[in-house]
């Protein structure tokens, strides 16, 4: 029996990874800040139930280093997931909450992974905003096309942390990678993650959006901002298939091949929503975007480099090397849509 762990377990795309490796047969070590968080952790423990002895958890903190040695013991390959993901009008303190549990994060687990034997392979959880900074910068690749032959260079902590943070943990990743050759790593990529969570508990930036939207705060309608979208259970495929597959190397972009605008999301979702009077049916004016934006956390180099801006990627190798068949975002929204209905049906909301 092959043997996985997930950093980050009780996180959106590592809930439905851990399902998915226990279903393909694997033994998984998890790790968690904290295990006897039943909040955090319910999800996990009823995965523990139906697959009994299977899935351990363990606690670990990104900061500290040899956090991870006692839940990597006797792991063949290592899912680096855990890494914060908050939108703009979430972040305060973008340092401490981004970029240092990302970048010290990675430098602690890959420390575990150089020490602990047994490992072999690496699936590293990056972000298609670890290749661009700002949607204007797609414009400058080939074709204007967003493959994984870039590296962004154009954010920072201050413009845009989010991706910052990514790039520089995605680089010090391949770094410590190349400096021995005992294990290898494979990056995955993926757009805006979407689709059913098993918790209530991620604090996901794709899901805080979501909610939002599903909770009526855009009734008034929603800026012309498309995105790059992914069902979160064909991310979690694209990393078992990452780990599976020998011939697997280097950067994936895991996401559909087109954009989808961010009022088409709030159409589809209209379509099933309890209340749908609460969703938006149009498109708010550029202009008053441009005027309303920063009371939203959304500086104007941020509406500069997005608003209006769409763009192809080139998802070829997910498709080739990883199998992937990517679901319809209509279905992913119709799934995100109901799960998320049924969370607060249980919360009595």
């Amino acid at each position: 029996m092959k043997t996985a762990l997930v950093t980050g377990g009780s996180g959106y795309v590592a809930g439905h990874l851990i399902q998915r490796l226990l279903e393909e047969g694997y033994a998984v070590h998890a790790t968690v800040r904290n295990p006897r968080d039943r909040f955090k952790v319910g999800s996990l423990v009823d995965l523990q139930a139906r697959y009994p002895g299977r899935l351990t958890l363990f606690a670990a903190d990104l900061l500290a280093q040899g956090s991870f040695h006692e839940a990597m013991d006797g792991c063949d390959t290592v899912f680096h997931v855990a890494s914060p993901f908050l939108l703009p009008e979430q972040i305060k303190d973008p340092r401490g909450e981004l970029l240092e549990p990302a970048l010290v994060g990675t430098r602690n687990v890959l420390g575990s992974v150089n020490r602990c034997s047994s490992v072999k392979r690496v699936v590293l959880t990056s972000t298609i905003g670890a290749i661009f900074g700002g949607y204007a910068d797609v414009r400058q690749m080939r074709q204007g096309v967003l493959s994984e032959d870039y590296f962004n260079t154009s954010s920072t902590l201050e413009t845009n942390p989010y991706h910052y943070s990514k790039v520089m943990a995605e680089r010090e990743a391949w770094r410590i990678a190349g400096n021995q050759s005992r294990w290898d790593m494979v990056a995955i990529n993926p757009g805006l993650v979407l689709g059913p969570a098993l918790t209530p508990a991620s604090e996901s930036g794709s899901l805080f959006l979501l909610d939002e939207l599903m909770r009526g705060v855009f009734f008034y309608g929603v800026p012309d901002f498309s995105f790059a979208t992914v069902d979160v259970r064909d991310v979690a495929q694209a990393h078992v298939s990452a780990a599976g597959n020998p011939r697997a190397r280097g950067r994936y972009i895991v996401a559909e091949s087109s954009m989808v605008r961010f009022v088409e999301i709030s159409r589809i979702i209209r379509d099933v929503h309890r209340h749908p009077i609460r969703i938006p049916r149009h498109q708010l004016p550029n202009a008053l975007v441009r005027l309303i934006g920063p009371l939203f956390g959304l500086s104007q180099a941020y509406i500069r480099n997005h608003l209006g801006i769409r763009f192809k990627l080139d998802n070829r190798r997910s498709v080739s090397d990883l199998g992937l068949r990517y679901r319809p975002v209509a279905e992913t929204l119709r799934e995100h849509y109901l799960s998320w209905q049924a969370w607060r049906d249980a919360r009595g909301n």
